[in-house]
């Protein structure tokens, strides 16, 4: 078991007094048979109130209201974690699911439905056509060998860039500019997916890696996709792994741009944008 601190720290600075409106706050971890939460803190200025609930895919939101007006805004979480030693190989996948393609079990269909539904139905032709050139429509094939094949297809084959604006590239996007950040990489990883019938979702987090311990951390993006058996599992197409216990989840999402750290609106003078800093550190502390 390892015990992880992750700091994460969120400054927006208004050139003049502005009404902040109600923010949405998803920072606190997914807790599950190999993480638990040891404790969670907020510090959030200006002045505040807050609210705590748990959206439609049990996701921890944190509703922030204000009432002054304010030139600045600081969210800081800090939360440590247990985290338990975890296999991602060590599954069994059900039988009639180990070939690709498949059909879901009857009593799931309705559950995943929304889950193997374009987000990007302008781009299903070309993801389609990137498919095939890779090979990975050739049927039938093993599903996890598959998803493996896709996984590290992304990796090996695009360049990573660090994005610092808002949102999600398409996936046709991130195919002709060859590049893209975890975020696009995991929205064409779950487009693939759909295209190919398999039910895939967004998920936002944390990585703790060695060199996280320096504090040039950052939050991080991947896929999971519905295996029926195991049921979800995670691939990261920026690395090519299969999720295991050093990708700490924060939300899940069926679209890649549902589920941001930090979200909400203002009002002030028009064209005013702010500056925004983001600071991310996740360190292993003692057990």
């Amino acid at each position: 078991m390892r015990r992880l601190k992750i700091s994460h720290v969120t400054e927006y600075l208004y050139s003049t007094p502005v009404a902040l409106q109600a923010h949405h706050l998803r920072l606190r971890p997914l807790e599950s048979h190999s993480l638990r939460i040891e404790s969670s803190t907020l510090d959030i200025s200006p002045a505040h109130t807050i609210r705590w609930y748990r959206d439609a895919l049990g996701n921890s939101v944190a509703t922030v209201s204000f009432g002054d007006l304010s030139n600045t805004l600081s969210v800081l979480s800090e939360v440590v974690i247990s985290v338990y030693e975890d296999a991602p190989l060590d599954f069994l996948m059900e039988e009639y699911a180990i070939n690709c393609p498949f059909a879901y079990a009857i009593n799931e269909q309705p559950d995943l439905a929304a889950f193997e539904q374009s987000v990007y139905p302008d781009d299903r032709p070309a993801v389609h056509a990137w498919l095939d050139g890779i090979g990975l429509l050739q049927r039938p094939i093993e599903t996890f060998a598959l998803l493996s094949q896709l996984n590290c297809a992304i990796a090996n084959h695009f360049a990573y860039q660090v994005r610092e604006e808002e949102g999600v590239q398409s996936p046709a996007t991130t195919l002709s500019l060859n590049s893209g950040s975890c975020r696009d990489f995991a929205a064409l990883f779950i487009e693939a997916c759909r295209c190919m019938g398999l039910a895939s979702r967004f998920v936002s987090g944390y990585l703790h890696m060695p060199d996280n311990e320096l504090g040039n951390a950052s939050t991080h993006a991947w896929a999971e996709v519905y295996l029926p058996g195991p049921g979800w599992k995670g691939f990261d197409p920026t690395s090519g792994l299969i999720i295991g216990n050093q990708h700490i989840p924060v939300a899940v999402a069926r679209h890649p741009e549902a589920v941001p750290p930090v979200a909400g609106s203002f009002i002030g003078p028009a064209g005013q944008i702010p500056a925004l800093s983001v600071a991310v550190r996740v360190s292993e502390l003692e057990s």
